[in-house]
């Protein structure tokens, strides 16, 4: 938001002090308020709020958000259920507010080649989808993320399975059937931290999806076959570190995969490396602003996130039926 200049960024909510100075010292001039109970009194003055607290807390507080009268932006996951999720949208509906979720990775660079590749059928027909996000921690830090159980939003089917849910819907639409194996391998954390679901869509493309916080090794990010040709990528897009560091978009070489990270197209022999789409997190808000002015559809329709949370309910559902 900071980067754009369709938005100010007028109030951060934190009560941690660390954070507080952070806040002021990256925004000066932005006024930090120390609880969200403070941030309802000042939300005359407000347009939107962004959500980024604890995934346990997001229906209530976007509910509360869009009943003082701001458009809202919500963390993904957009809420802990489905139900939550369609009641917030029926509320922002009734009271003519704009509401979206935070689906950042449909922006990612090889995300965004890949849907190129696939749009334009030079993979052919999909066949099967591999998506991973995979990392080696096998002591968990200690965060709400991972003192979080699964029925307040922690774990990471919560976490990282809504990135990989919705980039596989978008590709190639709802799905007919899911198998899943949800398993908590830590004994320090509160929520499943290994997961695995094999989606079936109702076009007929099968999808693999991993997640895990216990993988020694990882497997490649996107490995993807088609009738015509594979393609296949590795390691994650460089944006989020990139912000972490203090980058924003629009800065020269944001979002940009140098070149021994490219992805690879076509046939085993024949393959060739790929020019990665240039990732693009900014290009959520440049949609949001003209969503919010009527000119243009949202960035992320939240019925979207909605599909998410079922599959990720059903997915809770089959391993408590199975006793894991």
């Amino acid at each position: 938001m900071d980067a754009d200049p369709a938005y100010t960024l007028d109030v951060i909510v934190t009560a941690d002090s660390a954070r507080r100075a952070a806040a002021l010292a990256r925004h000066p001039g932005v006024e930090v308020l120390a609880s969200v109970g403070e941030l309802w009194t000042v939300a005359d003055r407000l347009d939107l709020v962004v959500i980024g607290s604890p995934s346990g807390t997001h229906a209530s507080l976007a509910a509360t958000a869009l009943e003082a009268g701001l458009d809202v932006v919500v963390d993904k996951p957009f809420a802990v259920r489905a139900d939550e999720g369609r009641e917030l949208i029926s509320l922002a509906e009734r009271l003519g507010r704009t509401l979206t979720v935070f689906q950042n990775r449909r922006w990612d660079g090889d995300f965004r080649t890949l849907r190129r590749l696939v749009e334009s059928g030079d993979l052919g027909q999909v066949r099967r989808f591999e998506s991973r996000f995979e990392w080696w921690q096998p002591e968990p830090s200690a965060s709400w993320k991972t003192a979080a159980t699964a029925a307040e939003g922690g774990g990471i089917l919560y976490d990282l399975g809504t990135h990989l849910i919705d980039q596989a819907i978008q590709l190639f639409g709802p799905v007919a059937e899911l198998t899943a194996e949800v398993d908590r391998r830590r004994d320090a954390a509160a929520a499943d931290d290994d997961v695995f679901l094999a989606l079936r869509h109702d076009s007929g493309v099968r999808s693999h999806l991993w997640m895990s916080a216990i993988a020694p090794q990882s497997g490649p990010r996107f490995h993807v076959l088609g009738s015509r040709a594979g393609y296949t990528s590795w390691g994650l897009d460089g944006q989020e570190p990139a912000l972490i560091a203090g980058a924003l978009p629009g800065d020269r070489g944001f979002g940009e995969t140098p070149e021994a990270r490219w992805g690879v197209l076509g046939v085993d022999g024949e393959a060739r490396p790929l020019p990665m789409e240039r990732g693009d997190y900014g290009e959520f808000y440049r949609l949001l602003a003209s969503a919010i002015h009527g000119e243009g559809p949202l960035p992320v329709d939240p019925a979207d996130a909605v599909a998410v949370l079922e599959l990720i309910e059903r997915a809770h559902k089959s391993r408590t039926r199975e006793g894991h």
